[in-house]
């Protein structure tokens, strides 16, 4: 019974929509450009190694040529003089997905609240639910009328406040957040940390989009604040640091006492990551560290060449009458599509809400998939997203101008009827 009601996923309904109609797919979250030669390189070379122990189990918490790696850079990173002990601060998971699942299993008990900022990547309510705990929803809101920046989408701070209570245990953030790409200011943490601090409770940091901001903006790690890292896990994700999703590697870090109740779940559950991934995300890692915030490093370099996406298909989409909120992070681009929503015969398509009714229709009859943000809304809030559809763009060029002219060939349809 506790996974009824958990059944629905949009990823699982999507992929199938994208092999029945084979769209181009600006939906889900894969690069199909920006792979870096040198981390494919780094896996070629790990299996081709003549140490045989490549090919065996690893240390269950994480190879240590890794676990050092990722402290060595979360160290640097943090900026506080914090250094993070490998082997009992830092966890290697089966993805971001399994770090998360270890993290809100390891610390959520049945009767617990946990606080969820609206739009949540899908899986968080669902993982809380398994835990026995309750969700509890707060949405970021467009500050003013034609908001066009994701910096303008902010919490109410009153109903910050009022949310906190005697039954919180944690609170899930998405920094950057998609699919919004907000990038949260110092003075917003410093917000929600002032009251996690009040209330004894736990920050969930899901930080796998950090090396991807915009616009001279940087990002501010939770942990790294005063009296935060006590409280504090956050999870990064080899897939979005390196473009490499099908690798399926993350991390959880943060103090020892937090790490070790994932550390158990971790144990009971998948054990252990396979070896020579490990192995090449450390070496790949390593090469970082030698360039860190050089020109040359690709975490400098993938941000420059993914504005340029971004203004491209913003540009290419605003004249046509839509109404992108440009992000300040992440690789996601969120569309007001509604200057559509009176011209279309959506009625073949049986879902209750209306992104949903139009990107399935798109798909079906336009050869283009994108993503529906109101799954990424609670029941009483998914009329927030339903204005909008959501647009990868971590794509290659010549796919994002092609979404552009099949739906300019769209407008120019409707226009003339």
């Amino acid at each position: 019974d506790k996974y009824k009601g958990l059944e629905k996923n949009v990823w699982v309904e999507f992929i199938q929509l994208a092999k029945d109609y084979q769209p181009l797919n600006l939906g889900q979250g894969f690069p199909d450009d920006l792979v870096p030669d040198f981390v494919i390189n780094c896996l070629r070379d790990a299996i081709q190694d003549n140490n045989i122990m490549m090919h065996q189990y690893a240390r269950a918490f994480g190879h240590p040529r890794l676990v050092n790696a990722i402290s060595s850079l979360y160290s640097k990173l943090m900026g506080n003089d914090q250094t993070i002990d490998p082997m009992s601060e830092v966890l290697v998971t089966n993805g971001a997905y399994g770090a998360l699942f270890t993290a809100i299993m390891g610390h959520v008990n049945p009767g617990d609240e946990v606080i969820i900022i609206e739009p949540y990547f899908d899986c968080y309510e669902p993982m809380v639910r398994i835990a026995g705990g309750t969700p509890v929803f707060i949405p970021l809101v467009p500050s003013g009328a034609g908001t066009r920046s994701s910096k303008d989408w902010k919490l109410d701070p009153t109903a910050l406040d009022n949310i906190f209570n005697s039954r919180t245990k944690a609170i899930i953030l998405n920094n950057p957040n998609n699919p919004l790409g907000k990038v949260f200011s110092k003075s917003e943490l410093e917000e929600i940390c002032q009251l996690c601090e009040k209330h004894n409770v736990l920050i969930i940091s899901d930080d796998v989009y950090e090396h991807i901001v915009y616009d001279e903006g940087s990002l501010v790690r939770v942990g790294s604040l005063p009296g935060m890292w006590e409280r504090t896990i956050t999870i990064g994700s080899a897939g979005k640091t390196f473009s490499v999703t099908g690798w399926k590697l993350g991390w959880a870090y943060g103090p020892a006492h937090l790490i070790k109740n994932c550390q158990v779940v971790h144990q009971h559950c998948v054990h252990q990551i396979p070896t020579p991934i490990q192995e090449a995300v450390a070496r790949a890692f390593e090469i970082e560290l030698s360039r860190l915030g050089e020109p040359d490093s690709y975490f400098v370099q993938i941000s420059r060449k993914l504005r340029e996406k971004r203004d491209n298909l913003a540009a290419g989409l605003e004249g046509l009458g839509f109404k992108p909120i440009i992000p300040e992070g992440g690789y996601f681009l969120l569309v007001d599509w509604t200057n559509l929503e009176n011209k279309l015969d959506l009625t073949g398509e049986n879902d209750k809400e209306k992104d949903y009714k139009f990107v399935k229709w798109l798909s079906k009859t336009r050869g283009l998939q994108v993503i529906p943000p109101s799954t990424f809304y609670s029941k009483d809030h998914k009329h927030i997203g339903e204005r909008f559809v959501r647009f990868c763009f971590i794509k290659k060029d010549e796919s994002l101008q092609d979404a552009v002219e099949i739906l300019k060939k769209l407008t120019s349809e409707l226009d003339s009827e």
